[in-house]
């Protein structure tokens, strides 16, 4: 009886708690943990501490696996599915939503509209409500689709835009003749020289100037759509072609020709080549539709309109335009009782409530248009996040990934209010965050922790956020609540300014601005208003074109920005359907001289497959072949460092291939990945992993993490450089062996980071970073801080786009855009030194600024 009322009284104490026993998720040390429901729970801690683990891993995981389990085995099969947990048990687990931190494939198709499906709704009112031109029949909604062959423009595909060839691209330079490689864009070896040997048998002299040919000849032979096929001879000149085709010598064999244009549009289109693609990508060019002037549609959709605008028009309006716009048309109707009245009532109804919560998580100054590619993580997750507030789900656990991610200090607010609607609704919150702000406006933190990898995986905290600041143990509270400093600033002075002149780029509109060199910059401003624009796409681009031209005499950089060819140029493959970083106009006007490089460290994956890894990104596992194939044993065997290549097939293991895991197929169930049963996941064979360097196999060295490796390779100075920089921004906690795949975006920022700290110091490089810190524990922050303050010190520059002010309190520059997103941005509402901008009276930025400084 006292054992039963014991049970009774337990259960009520833990009812409205998910309870975890035994979390051993990646690197959770055994946790137990009781999580209150219908609250704001944010799990935090150090960088690899194991709270995504706990959050996604763990719990999220769990529950989408009891979702699956309830579902028939076919439909679960075409479900992405997480990898079952590793957890003792979990009692009153919600069925949950995941909004993770990441992007899906980049597609230029994928807009704001399509992933909120308001260009559905928009796509139904023009075709039901639009003023259509007299005599023309109605168009359905497909009608205003460019995804759908009755709405696409037929030009371009529902592109927008069409790639061609020119001939200053084919062919360089002028001077050359054909024999040495005049026309660039052809191929190389075997098939270059047969080229060269068929416009001899066509009576072209392919060992003159290409500038002395006639014209007639030139565009022939570049833009021509014929395939004649003709005897060719090798090794032989014009006059002796001509000698062997009167005497009707035998030739080498039957040469077929291909125009310059045609190989480079073919190939493009069709190699499965990306070494080819990326070779042929310069010689594109690539030009707005001329038929439906980038609009993408049929020009019977674009006669359709509504305010005066068809709908690619009404869709490039900002969110907030489109809100006014329809509740404009909306209130115009009121009362009408027709048809078409009603059609507006209903749909503009609909989009409206739709748009109020996107607008409220600041992202008014986005347009329907917009292609996903060139929205943030953070702006694409706060987009789903909408999304759910609309669905008004009830008793769901949402888990979220820093949604606070590039997002101004000043919208944080309206972040911490929509999440707590959702857990008014009736829902739990689950939210892996490192923004202060989010963390003192949660009901409950989580810190795991208290180092990172095998020093983190334990419970330091859970409780009330409030009573998170007596935790003496938790760099959270030392951080968030005791407000530690991220670093000591040493006010530093330019050595030069870098002016940019009249910069006209998205948002942002004949600006001209000084970039101090020799000091770190901080750029800021509210979301959307045109710090990327000017730093990561304007400022990049502009330097990158000065320094590859070498142009320093300021009269003539001036005139090269002004006669720029309008058509942009592609640099890689994937280029044609990427968001255009030229700059409309604008040029570097002094400074350039001071400068020898550009860094971009961004947050893009530093590998696309499992064999790209920590250690053969950073350059390390290179030296370390090189090691394993100096050791007697290796050298006895024959072996040199490709043997000790996963990549290669003469030292991997032939059954997994070198990748350690084999995809096994099940009927009527997703496929499953599994250690390699050859090499149980070791990746090579067994002759390889008989050689061992400091008594270790070159499988252990790959699970090894930096911090465990430094010690083995004590005697090799280059390796632990290479190992010590990696510890210095914090990822000590990594294996060697770790999949490029399984990095965030963070870590991956801070790795490349790390490639570039390990170099021989080079100084008047000019460092740019997009938000280096998202992703980052404030005492990881701190870390990151004081390696950039190294490469200043060390004669270069850092600038970076920035939202956290305890960043930009600790920089020598600052310069704030605004005064606010979108078409009410892009110009700089002030600058200087972090005092100057926190007393600008036109600043969102200068209240934050000043509260950190103060601080």
């Amino acid at each position: 009886m006292q054992n039963s009322e014991r049970q009774k009284n337990q259960g009520q104490e833990n009812e409205g708690h998910i309870q975890v026993r035994g979390a051993r998720v990646h690197n959770l040390k055994n946790i137990n943990i009781d999580i209150p429901r219908n609250e704001v729970v944010v799990f935090t801690g150090v960088s690899g501490s194991g709270k995504s683990s706990l959050a996604f891993g763990t719990l999220y995981a769990e529950a989408q696996h009891r979702y699956l389990d309830s579902i028939s085995p076919y439909a679960r099969r075409l479900i992405e599915q997480v990898e079952k947990p590793d957890v003792d048990a979990i009692e009153s687990l919600p069925p949950a939503v995941g909004l993770h931190q990441r992007r899906g494939a980049p597609s230029v198709r994928s807009s704001v509209g399509s992933i909120t499906t308001l260009s559905n709704s928009l796509r139904m009112l023009y075709s039901r409500a639009g003023d259509y031109p007299e005599g023309q029949s109605i168009v359905y909604a497909d009608g205003f689709s460019p995804n759908t062959p009755d709405g696409a423009c037929k030009h371009c595909d529902g592109i927008g835009k069409v790639f061609d060839t020119q001939a200053h691209r084919l062919v360089p330079d002028a001077n050359l003749t054909i024999r040495e490689g005049a026309v660039a864009a052809w191929p190389g070896a075997w098939q270059g020289k047969n080229l060269v040997r068929v416009l001899l048998s066509l009576d072209i002299d392919v060992d003159i100037p290409w500038r002395e040919l006639p014209k007639k000849t030139r565009d022939w032979i570049l833009f021509t759509d014929e395939m004649p096929q003709v005897p060719a001879y090798r090794n032989y000149n014009l006059e002796q072609t001509r000698k062997a085709r009167k005497e009707k010598e035998p030739a080498s064999y039957n040469g077929k020709f291909i125009s310059a244009r045609r190989h480079v549009l073919d190939t493009f289109k069709t190699s499965q080549n990306e070494k080819m693609k990326q070779r042929i990508t310069p010689f594109i060019s690539v030009e707005t539709c001329p038929v439906c002037r980038g609009k993408k549609l049929k020009q019977k959709a674009l006669a359709v309109k509504i305010d005066g605008l068809d709908i690619i028009d009404f869709s490039r309006l900002s969110l907030q335009s489109v809100y006014e716009k329809l509740k404009a048309l909306q209130h115009s109707v009121e009362g009408d009782t027709s048809e078409r009245g009603k059609v507006i009532q209903s749909i503009t109804g609909d989009i409206v409530e739709r748009l109020k919560p996107i607008i409220a998580l600041g992202l008014h100054y986005l347009s329907l248009d917009r292609s996903t590619t060139s929205t943030s993580v953070g702006e694409l997750q706060r987009l789903r996040l909408a999304t759910q507030l609309k669905s008004k789900l009830f008793g769901v656990m949402f888990v979220m990934d820093e949604p606070s991610s590039g997002l101004h200090p000043r919208d944080v607010e309206a972040l911490i209010d929509a999440l707590h609607n959702i857990t008014a609704s009736g829902n739990s919150l689950l939210v892996v965050e490192h923004n202060p702000y989010v963390i003192k406006g949660a009901n409950w933190v989580v810190d795991v922790g208290p180092g990172a990898g095998i020093n983190g995986g334990e419970l330091v905290y859970s409780g009330p956020a409030n009573k998170l600041v007596g935790e003496k143990s938790s760099a959270t509270a030392e951080y968030v609540f005791n407000n530690r400093a991220l670093c000591t600033r040493s006010k530093r002075k330019p050595i030069e300014l870098l002016r940019l002149n009249d910069v006209s780029i998205n948002n942002v509109n004949h600006v001209s601005v000084d970039i101090p060199l020799g000091v770190m910059t901080c750029v800021t401003g509210v979301s959307g208003s045109g710090k990327s624009s000017l730093i990561s796409q304007a400022l990049v681009e502009l330097v990158k074109d000065g320094l590859n031209t070498a142009v320093k005499d300021e009269k003539k950089a001036k005139e090269t920005k002004k006669t720029r060819d309008a058509k942009e140029v592609l640099t890689d493959a994937s280029s044609l359907f990427a968001q255009d970083t030229t700059p409309k106009q604008g040029f570097i006007d002094a400074g350039i001289d001071q400068l020898s490089r550009i860094v971009v460290v961004d947050q893009s994956p530093i590998g696309r497959t499992p064999r790209s890894t920590l250690a053969t990104y950073t350059g390390i596992y290179d030296q370390i072949r090189s090691l394993f194939a100096s050791t007697q044993e290796a050298k006895t065997r024959g072996y040199d460092a490709g043997h000790f290549s996963f990549n290669v097939a003469k030292g991997r293991c032939s059954n997994c291939e070198g990748l350690g895991v084999v995809s096994v197929e099940l009927l009527f169930m997703p496929s499953v990945y599994s250690p390699c049963t050859v090499c149980n996941g070791k990746r090579y064979n067994n002759e390889v992993l008989e050689v061992r360097y400091n008594e270790r196999s070159i499988a252990d060295i790959l699970s090894l993490t930096v911090e465990q490796a430094i010690p083995v390779f004590e005697t090799n100075q280059v390796i632990t450089r290479g190992l010590q920089t990696v510890m210095n921004v914090g990822l000590g906690y990594l294996t060697l062996g770790q999949s490029a795949t399984e990095l965030s975006g963070g870590e991956a920022q801070r790795i490349k980071l790390a490639s570039e700290l390990k170099r021989a110091q080079n100084s008047n490089t000019l460092y740019v970073l997009d938000e280096p810190t998202t992703g980052l524990h404030l005492s990881d922050t701190a870390l990151l801080m004081q390696h950039l303050a190294k490469l200043v010190e060390g004669g270069n520059t850092v600038v970076m786009v920035e939202h956290n002010m305890q960043v930009a309190a600790a920089c020598d520059h600052i310069i704030d855009m605004g005064p606010g997103a979108g078409g009410e941005g892009g110009r700089i509402v002030a600058q200087g030194t972090p005092e100057k901008v926190a007393n600008a009276k036109d600043s969102a930025t200068a209240t934050f600024l000043k509260a950190s400084l103060s601080a």
